[in-house]
């Protein structure tokens, strides 16, 4: 099978299992120059699926885009999904968060935000799965964190942090809905924790969101869900994390405790990837108004990626359970 059909098929399958796509639906893809064959493939899937598909693709002499360009905006009011298949930048993550409200404001559009998506994710990674295994871990791991109030995380890179997420419910990235958007590739669970509850270290050995794989370990000391110290060895990636924790006040404030679950995603330095491969968990600051529960209105939303943890649950009943042993899901 050549690449574009595959790249097409997998493009279906994401659309009919993760969004629910059918011919009734008219369908916005928003690409741009770099991501035009992916974008492209996500359009023919459409077609085949027998919907309406409009495609746009962003000028690059108006980029960094601070703001949705008029033409997405006026396109908003005559869809019902919405694939976002354009490069990742880490200027214009204020972008990619208004945009994401604009579609979510009308409750009727179901979101696939792909940012930074990759040919070879199509061909051979996490878009090319096996929908219903993924989904029944999904389902097993979602009912563990029922009557949950609070998590402890270790990891072999010194990660020892708490966590209160008594009441903020689980959404996963599965079940694209008009209220829930979620990614593409999807595979994760995640919460909202309470935005002043975290508490401990946060030692980030992955991956961090639009900067990709980290050179050296990032250690972040955290208080009262704010960050209050950055340390690491590169002098210039602790300089960058300084600027893009203090974009807003709340940049720095815990937004997002999530799980990856798709077990053909890899470690490769494109979050929009690592934030779903097994055996790791990632912490994000910032933003976090669509997750339930949520109060970060922050301007921006930066993930740090955890390998091979640790995670406990603690429940209201006081009872607990592992979930994770050293990157090993617990689950039956």
């Amino acid at each position: 099978m050549k690449k574009r059909e595959q790249m097409i098929k997998a493009a279906k399958a994401a659309m009919i299992h993760v969004m629910d796509v059918s011919a009734e639906d008219r369908v916005l893809v928003v690409t741009d120059q770099a991501k035009r064959r992916i974008g492209q493939a996500f359009a023919e899937a459409a077609q085949e699926i027998g919907c309406t598909v409009t495609l746009i693709e962003l000028d690059e002499k108006s980029r960094p885009l601070k703001e949705p360009t008029p033409e997405m905006m006026a396109r908003i009011g005559g869809i019902t999904a919405a694939i976002n298949a354009f490069s990742a930048r880490a200027e214009e993550t204020p972008f990619r968060i208004k945009w994401i409200k604009a579609l979510l404001s009308t409750r009727t559009i179901r979101v696939g935000h792909a940012p930074g998506i990759t040919e070879d994710m199509m061909l051979h990674g996490p878009m090319n799965i096996d929908y219903t295994y993924m989904m029944n871990l999904v389902q097993k791991a979602m009912e563990a964190f029922e009557n949950a109030q609070s998590v402890h995380i270790l990891s072999p890179a010194g990660t020892d942090l708490f966590l209160n997420i008594e009441d903020r419910s689980f959404a996963t990235d599965v079940h694209i809905t008009p209220d829930h958007f979620g990614n593409l590739p999807a595979g994760e669970i995640w919460c909202a924790p309470h935005e002043d509850s975290a508490n401990g270290t946060l030692v980030c050995d992955g991956s961090i969101g639009d900067l990709g794989t980290v050179p050296n370990p990032v250690s972040l000391k955290i208080e009262r869900g704010k960050i209050t110290s950055i340390e690491c060895d590169d002098p210039s990636l602790k300089a960058k994390l300084q600027e893009l924790l203090s974009v807003d006040n709340e940049a720095s404030i815990i937004g997002e405790f999530g799980i990856g679950l798709n077990p053909g995603a890899r470690i490769t330095g494109n979050l929009l990837e690592d934030e779903k491969a097994f055996r790791t968990i990632h912490i994000a600051f910032g933003n976090n108004e669509e997750m339930a529960g949520g109060k970060n209105r922050s301007k921006t939303h930066r993930d740090f990626l955890v390998k091979d943890p640790t995670v406990k649950i603690i429940y209201k009943d006081g009872t607990e359970r592992v979930l994770m042993d050293k990157g090993e899901m617990k689950l039956e």
